[in-house]
């Protein structure tokens, strides 16, 4: 997991203080460090330190320092844990898009919400399953290039809430979103 930079901040980087000493790093490489509490209990994690240019990026030049924590395995080198802590964006989307998916709903009825999770789970699996056999373009050498614009998630949960809109007969007034809102007068509010 990504480390917080904590520590007194010096003029003289190498003189920094707690976790923000790492980010003095001319190299990548390990190291520990002690963490205490407010109780003064205190454990120890490793500390990985990874090294990456800007290449320019963001019109930014120079390096950057990642700082990793872990415990209770031996990685290999930096650049890997740098890469193994990246996967974790997949899992953060895939959770983004079934929230994106998931009905809404105020019920407490844990049966009908664990439902609810469930369908949108479901529905994301078979946008990307959608995205995987039929829209994507397959090169004469075996590539396989996904075109998302062909479908966007947010398309695809508009179109299945206007159908089931449209099934069960709950359709929106046309005139009612383009007339213009003007409030009710006392006597029009009294004759309601």
């Amino acid at each position: 997991m990504p480390v917080a930079h904590r520590g007194r901040k010096a003029a003289d980087p190498t003189k920094a203080k707690g976790t923000r000493r790492f980010l003095s790093w001319k190299k990548g490489g390990f190291s520990t460090h002690t963490l205490q509490n407010e109780k003064g209990r205190r454990a120890s994690v490793r500390i990985c330190v990874c090294q990456r240019n800007y290449a320019g990026r963001r019109k930014r030049h120079g390096r950057k320092r990642l700082v990793y924590a872990f415990w209770g395995f031996q990685p290999g080198p930096p650049a890997w844990v740098r890469e193994e802590y990246r996967k974790r964006f997949g899992i953060e989307t895939s959770y983004r898009q079934m929230n994106q998916c998931r009905i809404r709903t105020c019920t407490r009825n844990p049966v009908l919400r664990l439902l609810f999770v469930g369908i949108a789970l479901l529905l994301r699996n078979v946008w990307v399953w959608f995205h995987l056999n039929v829209l994507a373009d397959r090169h004469a050498n075996g590539q396989l290039l996904l075109r998302l614009e062909r479908l966007r998630l947010t398309t695809l949960t508009l179109s299945l809430q206007h159908a089931a809109e449209h099934l069960l007969g709950c359709q929106e007034d046309p005139q009612a979103e383009t007339e213009d809102w003007t409030p009710l007068t006392i006597e029009q509010r009294r004759a309601i």
